[in-house]
């Protein structure tokens, strides 16, 4: 070798102090994407920011910052590239109440102070399935959930009730917030809300950031827990929703929440989550998860 480098004009203690560093990046990388791949087995689409957070200890003494993680996932196809994918699951042409929206201009600031309501198309053209969640606008904790095969109300109603059931501080004003839909207006449902005296407020014009949240949340459980699963057995995808929500709930930090978890912001009240506005809007949202 040392021939070689002197045919080639180098330096010989150049060239393996650069092997040596070339080694040992490539050692390092490996690491780190083992520790990677340990989180996305439980969080199979958790984006970069997030598990880096995770990570932070691991990574600092790898001596790894955040940018050198992006450029380490990039080079390993690791990076999550989001997909869109559009259900019209919303049915308000009905006979039904339809309530105003009392949450546009509301200052959000502890737990159970809003639910969010909404429901996602989750199964397949053979299969279909369709997810109700009902979610704390403050710590982001999944409250209440069910998974049906239509869009009748009868899971909307499941999801509503096992949110009653987890609910904590029953003497403090709750307000219950949706869509339009069929689903939220039936009288069931509103007979629900109206013994737990809970108020009902309603998205008022077709705005998706009226009802952001709620079909963010959605969005996070099919894009970074779901995404991909072929499940047609209904009970088998149930047991899949409920071990994902586990996760999200206990395991998966916000950012809005300032990179706390659901359970541990639901904990708590003395964090302020994190809001933005809208470009065309003085409403300030909750939207940043």
């Amino acid at each position: 070798m040392s021939g070689v480098c002197r045919l080639l004009g180098m330096n010989r203690q150049l060239y393996y102090r650069a092997i040596n560093s070339l080694n040992n990046k490539r050692t390092v990388a490996q690491k780190v994407t083992a520790l990677v791949l340990e989180v996305r087995m439980r969080m199979p689409r958790l984006g970069t920011r997030k598990l880096y957070h995770m990570l932070c200890p691991e990574l600092q003494n790898l001596g790894i910052g955040r940018d050198k993680l992006f450029r380490i996932m990039k080079a390993n196809h690791l990076d999550i590239v989001p997909k869109r994918q559009y259900h019209i699951t919303t049915d308000s042409h009905h006979r039904f109440r339809k309530h105003k929206n009392l949450v546009e201009h509301l200052r959000v600031d502890r737990p159970e102070q809003v639910w969010v309501s909404d429901i996602t198309y989750i199964g397949t053209r053979k299969n279909p399935m369709y997810l109700s969640l009902v979610t704390d606008l403050y710590s982001k904790r999944i409250m209440g959930h069910d998974v049906s095969e239509s869009l009748h109300a009868t899971g909307a109603v499941c999801a509503i009730k096992h949110a009653l059931k987890n609910r904590r501080f029953k003497d403090e004003e709750l307000i219950h917030h949706s869509d339009r839909g069929l689903q939220y207006c039936c009288d069931e449902y509103q007979g629900l809300l109206a013994d737990s005296r809970i108020l009902c407020s309603m998205t008022e014009r077709y705005d998706p950031y009226q009802n952001a949240a709620a079909e963010r949340i959605n969005g996070i459980l099919k894009q970074e827990f779901i995404r991909g699963i072929q499940i047609t057995d209904i009970q088998l995808m149930k047991k899949l929703i409920a071990q994902s929500i586990d996760i999200y709930n206990g395991e998966r930090p916000h950012w809005s929440c300032f990179m706390n978890t659901p359970d541990q912001m639901h904990r708590q009240r003395t964090v302020r989550i994190r809001t933005y506005k809208t470009k065309n809007s003085i409403v300030e949202n909750h939207n940043a998860i």
